[in-house]
């Protein structure tokens, strides 16, 4: 193996893996890992072309400030050439986008500023609209504009496509790939790279359920009507200026739970650790693949790492949360407790433990409160007002034992109670705590009483 000058060397020239153990029906498929680039993604390959474009016409020179709306990946490709090369980064983002995206962002050097992600392109708060609005008005600042920058699809037409041709030529050719769209630049300049490079392979789209490219691509029309989805990076409302839906021939739309039960299955079935948008591709993949009665070699792309969304979709608590994830139901209180106890799933703490473990058991499981428990007994419940009111003055009290700051009156309720028995003890600023006779079951909060309605409406 070589050694490289810099990271940017390792961008491109990703490997690929054959499926082994996914119901792939008469066709091979295989696994184009992007998600081998050093910042993580495909996106690498378009900060690394627009970046380097840019530079080669004069537009930017280092020290300059460039500016972009991404609702993916494309950040973290730029935050990677821009630290590299010595520029400035501002990145204006939709809420929706993982906390690890943020996170990663962050550390590179970039600057985030968040908006919203429930509005659509023409409102002031859309993230496009507003990272042009800023570069605007920011004196020398670069706009980079991957959603109408012809050097976003040239990394793909110049770069992507052959290099996958010529991997794809060992398998005997390529058949069929399928991709997402957001920028729409990976389909555009694979298209125009296959146009005349192997003009018998089908482009394929997956599309979340919401967007409106897959009624485009099917039906021939575009629906001035969107719905949000929660997969990240692909998907649209609108038709960017760079796109080129003239080659692809079908396109399939997956929701959002079958994107992030796909992407798991992935993980399980392959060993591959894709993010959501890997979900839905591989997901169309497989639709694709079942529905062809002779073989066929077919492509997808593993578009990010999973690791970005650990916190999300690999999470059982957020699927199960988000209704992503059932439990068998029980027709009673036990259908609201999310850590259920008797599987060991409820964080807890003992009496005789000290506060500073309980401060560091909220913090670590992202909870207010925890059951004291005293073997397999509750006797008592502490949270974060318990443990500020008591060491506020005297910080060496973290150091005390839990049973000098818990509540002892605890706001029990049957399994069987009525959930509006829950709404008296939320008035109080409580939480239910759940009993089956004498066994203590779980806790249920204001949010998990949110979340059950909410899945009730889905």
């Amino acid at each position: 193996m070589p050694i490289h000058a810099s990271v940017l060397d390792l961008i491109g020239q990703t490997p690929i893996v054959k499926a082994q153990h996914l119901d792939t029906g008469p066709c091979q498929l295989y696994f184009k890992l992007e998600s081998q680039n050093p910042g993580g993604s495909i996106k690498d390959r378009i900060g690394l072309k627009m970046i380097e474009a840019a530079e080669a016409r004069g537009d930017i020179k280092p020290g300059d400030v460039l500016v972009e709306g991404t609702a993916g990946n494309t950040g973290i490709g730029l935050a990677l050439v821009a630290q590299q090369k010595g520029y400035r980064l501002l990145l204006v983002v939709p809420d929706k986008m993982s906390r690890e995206k943020i996170f990663n962002l962050k550390a590179m050097g970039a600057q985030v500023l968040l908006t919203r992600s429930d509005v659509a392109k023409g409102h002031p708060d859309y993230y496009q609209d507003m990272a042009e609005r800023i570069a605007r008005e920011t004196p020398g600042a670069y706009f980079i504009n991957q959603f109408g920058n012809p050097d976003n699809p040239a990394a793909h037409e110049h770069g992507t496509g052959p290099e996958i041709l010529a991997q794809m030529a060992e398998a005997g050719g390529l058949d069929a790939i399928v991709f997402g769209c957001g920028s729409s630049g990976t389909m555009s300049g694979l298209s125009k790279c296959f146009a005349t490079q192997s003009p018998g392979t089908e482009l394929i789209l997956a599309d979340p359920v919401g967007s409106i490219l897959e009624e485009y691509v099917n039906r021939g029309t575009l629906s001035e009507k969107s719905a949000s989805w929660m997969v990240e990076g692909i998907g649209e409302d609108f038709l960017p200026t760079i796109s080129d839906f003239s080659r692809v021939t079908k396109a399939y739309a997956i929701d959002d739970r079958e994107s992030f039960l796909t992407a798991r299955a992935l993980l399980e079935k392959e060993g591959i650790l894709g993010g959501s948008s890997t979900g839905t591709l591989v997901a169309a993949a497989l639709r694709y693949c079942r529905e062809q009665t002779t073989p066929k070699n077919v492509l997808v792309f593993v578009c990010d790492t999973g690791n970005k969304y650990l916190s999300k979709m690999y999470n059982d608590y957020w699927m199960l949360d988000n209704g992503f994830l059932e439990r068998d139901p029980s027709g009673d209180l036990r259908d609201l407790v999310l850590r259920p106890y008797s599987q060991r799933d409820t964080v807890v703490v003992g009496p005789a433990d000290l506060l500073v473990t309980a401060w560091q058991r909220m913090k670590l499981y992202d909870v207010s409160q925890l059951p004291v428990m005293d073997g397999d007994a509750i006797v008592g419940i502490v949270d974060e007002s318990d443990v500020l009111l008591h060491v506020y003055g005297d910080e060496a009290r973290f150091r005390d034992p839990v049973s000098t700051a818990m509540v002892s009156k605890l706001d029990k309720v049957p399994v069987s109670a009525p959930i509006e028995s829950l709404l008296p003890i939320f008035d109080r600023g409580h939480v239910a705590i759940v009993m089956d006779g004498e066994h203590f079951v779980g806790l249920i909060t204001r949010i998990d009483l949110l979340n059950y309605l909410r899945r009730r409406v889905q």
